[in-house]
């Protein structure tokens, strides 16, 4: 109905059109405001909104309402048309079956000094969302990750290893154990052990046996906690990429540059680019010591995957602090005459603090991400119990994972990517208010109404009253969202979408007898629960929670 509308305002206009939706429904189910035509036709907006509502067609009743156009679409033909699609696709509902653009998307680039920590759930959880509301608009997508396991910071943690690690094994989660050093390292730091760590690194470049054999031990450590972790959050990539692997072919393509005049040295023998034209001032792509930056080898890991993937657009999953980096990475590229590199796109996201402030690294001051996965699970299982005492164990681990990370990733999905987060375990996992477990209930409670009235008979659409034709507008709606989602690269809309029309499902509950309702009405109902349910399922899918039947 929104397509025909805009079709019918485009025949007058001549021109694309956007809709609004009312904020109250009697003033209609899509408005077009007035206002931008004024300039143009030279009329006040209120009279080019009468002359409109007397000349635009269609299967819809129109009326002027100020300034705006008011549409009121044929209720019983909508719910028609949106429960018999939803019915026919099911788990196809909200997906674009055209062939759409080949997308990388990079998530979530750990440095191997360190464990996973909150931050980096929010990094994973915004990169699989995206990755899955791409995949729905039709694109191939491929999910590469790039592991940092060189540079001054990895010097940092295997120079305290060194001095005070004793050869010491793992006595607890491997990243967690390497961490441990980098904390020991920022406790000790001094002018002394900065220079040491920069030479441990120079040491690294030459090959050094010793320096090389002690990073492969600590970089195995990280990596085996890590991938223990994706395990634990069901995450996986097509493709790693190791800094370690390709900064020398970075080296070589700054060194070719400076041979060819793109970039030059400065007064202390760093290899720089003046973007100063761009507003970015100059960048060091060389440090003086011969030793490479974090710009220089993503400058050859963007060209390295270019080469194995082709793709037509790349989306870098990077926290706000990173945004210079980037907007000097794609300068570059560009400069290098790389075309793919206006295709790149850096999605930017918040912090994520705690209730006692900002998380620090260095300090030892984080949320490891296991300890909060742990953590949310014994949460989500405490609820459980109060509902269910005589559950079984099995049963209760089962439900605590599915609620409990799906509590997680709801909570911080449902915040736009670039707001800091005030992250709270407890808030999150409630089964009231604007929370994932919320949503599943929603889900929970169609799955029990179907599960005690069977889906047959007549079918009258007519019999429908308001909550339930606002429940079915809510739902036509789904497929927009998604569409939105994935163009803005906004989990966000996704999520809030499922809460409204979880809201919407529990106030036509609320007032609406489902079971109870006579043949046909029953019948319309069911499948309008059944509906409701799927759309629930497919949008908890698109951001990867499970919708479970029982909580």
């Amino acid at each position: 109905m929104e397509e025909e509308i805009k079709k019918a305002l485009k025949k007058i206009l001549k021109k694309d059109v956007e809709l609004e939706i009312p904020p109250d429904s009697s003033l209609g189910d899509y408005a077009f405001p007035c206002f931008p035509l004024a300039k143009e036709f030279k009329k006040n907006p209120n009279d080019i909104a009468i002359e409109l509502s007397e000349k635009i067609k269609g299967d819809f009743r129109v009326e002027a309402k100020g300034a705006y156009l008011n549409f009121f679409v044929d209720k019983v033909k909508r719910s028609k048309t949106i429960l018999g699609k939803i019915f026919l696709e099911k788990s196809r509902y909200g997906v674009v079956s055209k062939k759409g653009k080949k997308v990388l998307v990079e998530s979530p680039g750990p440095n191997t000094n360190k464990p996973l920590h909150l931050g980096h759930l929010r990094n994973i959880f915004l990169g699989v969302s995206v990755k899955n509301i791409l995949s729905a608009l039709g694109n191939k997508v491929v999910m590469v990750d790039i592991v940092n396991d060189r540079g001054v910071h990895i010097s940092k943690s295997m120079l305290a290893y060194k001095l005070y690690g004793k050869n010491k094994k793992p006595d607890m989660k491997s990243d967690h154990f390497v961490g441990e050093y980098y904390v020991i390292y920022n406790k000790k730091a001094n002018e002394e052990m900065e220079k040491k760590a920069q030479e441990l690194l120079v040491k690294w470049e030459k090959g050094d046996k010793e320096t090389v054999s002690l990073w492969k031990e600590m970089n195995k450590w990280a990596l085996d906690g890590f991938n223990e972790t994706y395990k634990n959050v069901g995450f996986k990539v097509d493709k790693v990429y190791y800094e370690s692997e390709h900064y020398k072919e970075g080296k070589k393509l700054v060194l070719d540059g400076l041979k060819k005049g793109i970039f030059k040295k400065n007064e202390k023998g760093a290899v720089v680019i003046d973007l100063s034209k761009e507003g970015l001032g100059d960048k060091v792509l060389l440090r003086e010591d011969g030793t490479s930056v974090y710009v220089t080898q993503d400058i050859s890991l963007a060209i390295k995957r270019y080469k194995d993937f082709k793709m037509d657009s790349m989306v870098y999953v990077v926290g706000n602090e990173q945004i210079y980096h980037f907007n000097v990475l794609f300068k570059i590229l560009e400069i290098l005459g790389y075309k793919f590199a206006k295709n790149c796109y850096h999605l930017v996201y918040g912090m994520v603090n705690l209730p006692e402030g900002k998380m620090k690294s260095r300090e030892g001051k984080v949320v490891d991400a296991d300890d909060l996965i742990s953590g949310m699970i014994d949460l989500a299982m405490k609820e459980t119990k109060k509902r269910y005492e005589k559950i079984s164990k099995k049963e209760l681990l089962k439900r605590g994972r599915i609620i409990g990370l799906g509590a997680l990733r709801f909570y911080i999905l449902k915040y736009d990517p670039l707001k800091d987060i005030l992250f709270n375990p407890e808030e999150s996992i409630s089964f009231e208010g604007d929370t994932g477990p919320y949503v599943q209930y929603a889900h929970v409670r169609c799955s029990s109404i179907l599960g005690h009235g069977k889906l047959s008979g007549k079918i009258d659409y007519k019999l429908f009253n308001e909550y339930d034709h606002e429940l079915v507008k809510v739902l036509s709606e789904f497929s927009g969202i998604v569409e939105k989602a994935g163009m803005d690269y906004k989990p966000s809309l996704v999520a809030n979408y499922l809460l409204e029309l979880a809201k919407k499902f529990n106030e036509f509950y609320s007032r609406n007898p489902v079971l109870k309702a006579k043949c046909a009405l029953k019948n319309s109902r069911l499948k309008l629960v059944y509906c409701t349910r799927q759309v629930l399922k497919n949008g908890l899918s698109l951001l990867g929670i499970d919708a479970p039947d029982e909580m």
